[in-house]
Formats: C-alpha cells, sequence, structure tokens
C-alpha cells in the first residue's frame, strides 16, 4: 500500500505540474490570457479574438508537444526493458536519422514544397524510419536466439551515423527554402502544429498504448533473463519484434511533426525508475507524464523565455538532457 500510495502522490504532483506548464504556455505570449480567460475560452465562452488564438494556433501545438513527448518517452521505455540497456533511446534505432534521410531523398528525386505539401510528410518520415528499423533488425538477427539487443544497438548507432551523414551532403544540392525546413528539422523544431498532425499523432496513439499496456507484464518478464522469458512460455523473437515495432511508430509519429528530437525517450524513464520503481505498471505512466512535462516545458522555454527568435524545443531538450546523459555514461560505464 505503502508503494502504491507513493506512485498516485508522485503522479498527482507531475500532473499539477504539467497544468502549470499547460497555463502558462495558453495564457503568456504576444496575447495575454489570464487562466480564468483560458478556461472561459476552453470551454466555449471567449471572445471572437480568444478563440481563434486559443483553438487555431496554441492548442494545437500544446497537444502536438504533449502527445509528441508521451510517444517520445514510451518510446524509450519500451527499448530500454527489451535491450536491457540503460543507455538505449529511439535513436539508437536510426528513426530520426531513417526519417530525416527519406525527406532529404524525396526532396532531391520528387521535388516538394514543404509550404504546400507539408500535410504528406508525416507520413514519409515515417516510412523512411520503419525502413531504416526494419534494416537494423534484420542485420541484428541471429537464426538461433532472434534479435541480439546488443547487435541492435552498434548496427543502430552506425547506421543512424552514416544516414546523417548522407543527409548532410545531400542538402548541398537543396535551395534555400528546402535547406531551411531540413535544418530546422534537424533542430527539433515543431512545426505539425495543427489539427490534422493532433488527429494523426492522436490516432496512433490510441492503436498503440493500449497493446502496450496489455504487454505490461510481458515487459517485466523480458527484462530479467531471458531463460526466465523462455521458462514462462514467451516467444523472446517475436515478442522482441512486435513491442520494437510499438515502439518505432510510436517514435515515428512523433518525430514526423517534432523533427529530431533526442533525449527525452532516454531521461524519461530513468527518472520514473527512481521514482516509482522498475515494475512497468509502476513506472510507465509517470514516463508518459514525465515525457509530456519535458517536451512542452522545453517548447515554452524555447518560445516564450528565451529570446525573441524561438528557438527549437529540441535544442532546448539537449540542453537539459546532456548533463544527464553524461551523468548515466559515467554511472554505467
Amino acid at each position: 500500500m505503502r508503494y502504491i500510495a507513493k506512485q498516485w502522490f508522485v503522479l498527482l504532483t507531475l500532473l499539477v505540474f504539467l497544468a502549470v506548464i499547460i497555463t502558462l504556455t495558453m495564457t503568456t505570449g504576444d496575447f495575454k490570457m489570464t487562466p480564468a480567460q483560458f478556461i472561459r475560452t476552453l470551454f466555449g465562452y471567449g471572445d471572437t479574438t480568444e478563440t481563434m488564438i486559443l483553438y487555431e494556433f496554441r492548442l494545437p501545438r500544446l497537444l502536438i508537444t504533449v502527445f509528441s513527448g508521451i510517444a517520445l518517452a514510451l518510446s524509450g521505455a519500451l527499448l530500454q526493458s527489451i535491450t536491457k540497456n540503460p543507455l538505449a533511446d529511439p535513436g539508437i534505432m536510426g528513426i530520426n536519422a531513417g526519417s530525416g534521410f527519406f525527406i532529404a531523398l524525396l526532396m532531391i528525386f520528387i521535388p516538394v514544397d514543404s509550404n504546400n505539401f507539408v500535410y504528406i510528410l508525416p507520413l514519409l518520415s515515417m516510412i523512411g524510419a520503419i525502413i531504416t528499423v526494419i534494416a537494423v533488425l534484420k542485420l541484428s538477427y541471429e537464426p538461433i536466439s532472434g534479435i541480439n539487443p546488443v547487435k541492435m544497438i552498434l548496427i543502430g548507432v552506425g547506421l543512424s551515423t552514416a544516414l546523417a551523414g548522407a543527409m548532410m551532403m545531400m542538402t548541398s544540392t537543396f535551395n534555400k527554402e528546402d535547406v531551411e525546413f531540413i535544418t530546422k528539422w534537424l533542430s527539433g523544431d515543431i512545426w505539425g502544429d495543427s489539427w490534422p498532425f493532433v488527429l494523426m499523432i492522436a490516432t496512433i496513439m490510441a492503436l498503440t498504448i493500449p497493446y502496450i499496456i496489455y504487454k505490461l507484464n510481458v515487459l517485466n518478464i523480458l527484462n530479467t533473463h531471458d531463460h526466465i522469458s523462455t521458462s514462462v512460455g514467451i516467444d523472446l523473437p517475436v515478442a522482441r519484434r512486435n513491442i520494437v515495432i510499438a515502439s518505432v511508430v510510436l517514435c515515428a509519429s512523433a518525430v514526423s511533426v517534432c523533427g529530431s528530437i533526442a533525449f527525452v525517450g532516454l531521461i524519461s524513464p530513468h527518472i520514473a525508475r527512481r521514482l516509482v520503481g522498475s515494475r512497468h505498471q509502476k513506472f510507465i505512466p509517470v514516463t508518459i507524464v514525465l515525457g509530456a512535462i519535458l517536451l512542452s516545458f522545453a517548447d515554452m522555454v524555447g518560445r516564450l523565455f528565451i529570446t525573441a527568435t524561438n528557438i527549437p524545443a529540441g535544442i532546448v531538450v539537449s540542453i537539459i538532457g546532456a548533463p544527464y546523459f553524461l551523468y548515466l555514461m559515467r554511472k554505467n560505464l
């Protein structure tokens, strides 16, 4: 009972912190609102200007950052569990590099005006990420034991580096507008801040998260020794493959609208485990809230409190996450 009470206390505390961030995001900026105006407008009682500002600009961006933070954090938690590697992150699977490389390739061979065709880019980004991950899984597969977690990480890092280098080389053939778009995408600029993107990522999460909840007990077992997993009847190759696919779909949907954002999937699960323990039923809900807090906080700070020129959320997250990553490196290596 004491541990359950601790989990609920942590969750409620984090939800209050998230509510504060949401209120600040919705009420600050060039057009000021009081919290009372925000609540009133949210429920349909604001004037025309307040309604337009909230529903056309601020609310879609907020939902994108919250949903993307959840997707990235949950993706990182899944990868860390199945690889048993505390430094695992969605980036090691080539998701970010695969998405960016596919978009860059498209712009070279089928010139796309990012201003006119932005609604197809999330789909293209996801296709690129999935192709890259399939390559990583194929190369890390061993006939007897299935997917080798250590080999998967090494191949993922190598492939990500190669794709990122190739993408930077290809940008030399772009026009100024496309180079600017790719540069913003690489820096983690949240560009897909409109309702169609909200619907896209919300649909993917609604289809994926119930499956993950259903597999929480399996994740607990997979996080132990492989012999234990096999002894209780778990098909290790199939279980790992399915969970990796769920992780990839979540992360690719977030990356497609937020660009290349690192560290959210790395540090959120670590902090959650420190707060409530390593059992998935306990730390996964905390991880979800932490991911939403981290990305929405980074976006708020980058847009409102640093300079008049917006700083991409990915850069702010990197400033926050890099010291923690170095701490984890020192602790685990």
